[in-house]
């Protein structure tokens, strides 16, 4: 079927559609059950107005993606601050790196954990560069509570051990394996649980989110890399956006570009 044709058909089926919601209540039965069989019989004869219709949606839908993206990276200088220099963000690596890899991430996300051992590999290698994780729980309350969790942590100097060990676990996480988790590896758990429900912790966990709507993130993981000396005056060029899960020789890749 040529593209006009599709395009007429579908124009069409969209006015028998608005024209049944409108009388629907006017419409017997035996009437509607008569469309209905139009309809079926139509798509029968010509399915691949089906494939057309479901290849033309998802190219809509990435031409939105590319769209939102484009906007994250444009609008990225003006978060600088809050994306690279947040006080209370935990940090790995050189902490006077030169150049600095912002990570949104959820410990139920399975590419975050699959970015785990790429992070680690990027410690290890670049002795230059500086890891910042931004804790963005948006898989439900197991996930807020591992975020709870691992900021409660660091009271205890423990966030990155017990960050590595849930990212690591074998078995799903629920709210006694955290627990058993953090236990196993000399965190006090009482002491856990109370730093876990401290106004420090809910702030950090909502200068977050607010952070990831106002850069309309998609989803996790997330990472923008720039020269650690960013501002919100530098030029969107200066940090890069990265909306997903890439290998180390991605992400080696832009790190090389941005510190030259």
């Amino acid at each position: 079927m040529k593209l006009r044709q599709m395009i007429a058909s579908l124009i069409a089926a969209s006015l028998v559609l608005v024209s049944i919601t409108a009388q629907a209540a006017d419409m017997s039965a035996a009437q509607k059950k008569q469309i209905q069989d139009v309809v079926r019989d139509y798509l029968i004869k010509n399915p691949d107005v089906i494939l057309q219709a479901l290849q033309a949606y998802q190219q809509q839908q990435m031409e939105q993606a590319k769209k939102v993206i484009q906007k994250t990276q444009d609008a990225s200088p003006q978060y600088a601050d809050a994306l690279f220099h947040q006080a209370n963000d935990p940090v790995a690596g050189n902490p006077q790196g030169k150049v600095t890899v912002v990570e949104f991430f959820d410990y139920q996300c399975p590419h975050c954990v699959e970015m785990t051992p790429v992070i680690e590999e990027l410690i290890k290698n670049n002795s230059d560069v500086r890891i910042v994780f931004k804790e963005f729980p948006i898989r439900g309350p197991v996930s807020e509570l591992a975020a709870r969790a691992a900021l409660a942590a660091k009271d205890q100097g423990k966030y990155f051990e017990l960050h590595k060990a849930m990212m690591e676990s074998k078995q799903p996480l629920t709210e006694d394996s955290i627990y058993t988790i953090a236990q196993s590896i000399g965190i006090d758990v009482a002491k856990l649980k109370t730093a876990m429900k401290s106004n420090s912790v809910d702030q950090q966990i909502k200068a977050t989110y607010k952070l990831a709507q106002q850069l309309q993130l998609l989803g996790t993981p997330a990472f923008f890399i720039a020269k650690t000396n960013v501002s919100k005056t530098s030029p969107s060029s200066s940090i890069v956006f990265i909306p997903g899960q890439v290998d180390a020789g991605q992400m080696n890749q832009v790190i090389v570009k941005i510190s030259q």
